[in-house]
Parts: C-alpha cells; structure tokens; sequence
C-alpha cells in the first residue's frame, strides 16, 4: 500500500498569519489536503476529493458549485492542475482506476471532485449524506452542501459507526470493496456525519482527520492553540460545538500518545500538507 498526498485546492483567505501562521503578506494560504492510496488488489482510493474540473471551468459560472459567498470569504484559487483527476493522471495512473472515495465530510471543498471518477463508489456516513442530500435551511447548510458537485454520483454506501474501537473512537470496519487496513472514524461537530478516515500503513496508522481541526498546532501540543481565522472559521461552521470539541479533545490526546504511534493530519494545514509531500514525520 503506498499513500500519496495531494493538494486538490487552495485558499488564500485575507489576513495573512491570523489564519496560516506564517504568511507575511495580506493573504494567508490553505490548501484541500487529499490522499490517493494505491492498493494491491481494490484499485486507487482516493481520501476526499477537493475541487473538481466543473468547480475549476472558468467558461462556466461557479454557480451553484461554489457559491460567491465561499469564493470570496475564503478567496479560492480554482487551478485545473490541482485537481485530483489531473494529479492523478500526472503521477501516471488512469483515473478509471479510481474505484472508491471515502468522504470526511460532503463540504464543498472536499466534494468537488467526485463527478471527475463516475466509476468509483463514494463511501461517506449516513448522517453526513442525509444532512448534505435533506433540507438546506440557514446561511451555514446552504454555503456549505453543494448539491450539483454529487447529484450525478450513483454508487453510494453509508454507513453508521459499527464494529471494534479504534484507540478508543467509534470506527467503521469492513468498507464494502476496500481493505481492513482502510476505516472510517465518527468526528462530528463541525458536521453531524464528519469522520476522519484512518490508513494502516507501512509506517503504522494515519487518520486523516478531515476538518475536526483546521491549525497543526491544535495537535501535538499539550495545550491547544489556533491561529484567530481559523479558530473564527471552526465556530462558524461546527453544528456542535461542544460535541466538536470535545472530539478535537480526543484527537490531540491521541496525537501526544507515543505509544500509539497514529500520525494525524487535517485537511487545511499547509505546514502539515508539505511535510507529509516531502516524506518528512509530523
């Protein structure tokens, strides 16, 4: 099993280092942080799927993709490059080769992509697809659910946490096509059906935690510290606070936890993203 780690978006959010902690100038940088897993008998696995070739397509509005409210709040930069299919193609992989993608969440900068793999099957949590697919009520659900990135998808499972823990967590084993290496782990807060997505590898475990933190320095620290964008971001979009919390809680007593060994990344850090391209341990 080899894992890849893809840039699938990027964000330049105004205020520079009051969101990525570093940037000197008015702009700060995100980035859609995606993992393709190469397998030896189920085909690419792709870990969410950032912005996708219709979000990108400057011949087209962006609307109803990416609503004009997310463009500019989070001043996205919509690159073909970064797209998971051409990333893909680059590393010299047939994107029909693409059989499943399993979802963090069905955010708009994580779903984008998945009409680019009409062949795969898209594994996500029930309470994510009934909350992305069910009414839309209020500035958050509508900004956030984009049901034109997915209405084409028709391979779908969903599922509801069963099986053995995973250190602690609730997990979901036995993804129907995938792996037992591959899991899914319940992390709602900022979603009701957010999971992180879990990898045994051949350096021992990988979660990626999807959204359930957005700033490197949420984990690995005894104390917790966020960036003030980021931190403003997270209680904007969380449906539960406490729920988000206490679940981010959880993660960053895992990520202390030498013995566990679990190595963690979210979807947005950039520090986190180009260590784990460079090979180099968080």
């Amino acid at each position: 099993m080899r894992i890849h780690h893809l840039n699938c978006g990027t964000d330049c959010p105004f205020g520079g280092a009051l969101f990525d902690g570093r940037s000197k100038g008015l702009t700060g940088l995100l980035v859609c942080h995606c993992l393709l897993i190469e397998t030896d008998r189920n085909g690419l696995v792709l870990i969410d799927a950032g912005y996708g070739l219709n979000d990108v397509d400057h011949h087209r509005p962006p609307h109803p993709r990416v609503t004009r409210t997310m463009r500019t709040l989070l001043n996205i930069k919509l690159r073909e490059s970064e797209t998971a299919i051409r990333q893909i193609e680059a590393l010299g992989h047939n994107p029909g080769d693409v059989r499943h993608i399993v979802l963090t969440h069905l955010d708009f900068d994580h779903a984008g992509g998945l009409e680019d793999f009409p062949g795969a099957t898209v594994h996500v949590m029930a309470k994510e697809y009934d909350s992305a697919t069910g009414p839309r009520r209020g500035f958050v659900p509508r900004n956030r659910y984009r049901p034109s990135q997915f209405d084409e998808v028709r391979d779908w499972r969903r599922y509801g946490a069963h099986g053995e823990r995973w250190f602690g967590f609730d997990a979901v084993r036995d993804l129907e096509g995938l792996p037992p290496e591959i899991l899914m782990v319940p992390l709602p807060g900022h979603t009701w059906g957010h999971a992180g997505v879990a990898i045994e590898g051949p350096q021992g475990w990988l979660l990626h935690a999807g959204d359930a933190y957005f700033y490197r320095s949420e984990m690995r620290e005894a104390k917790r510290r966020c960036t003030p964008g980021l931190r403003a971001y997270q209680t904007m979009m969380e449906v539960d606070r406490a729920l988000r919390l206490s679940n981010q809680e959880r993660l960053r007593r895992l990520s202390v936890d030498a013995a566990a060994g679990v190595q963690l990344v979210c979807a947005h850090d950039p520090v986190e993203f180009e260590r784990c391209a460079a090979g180099n341990p968080l």
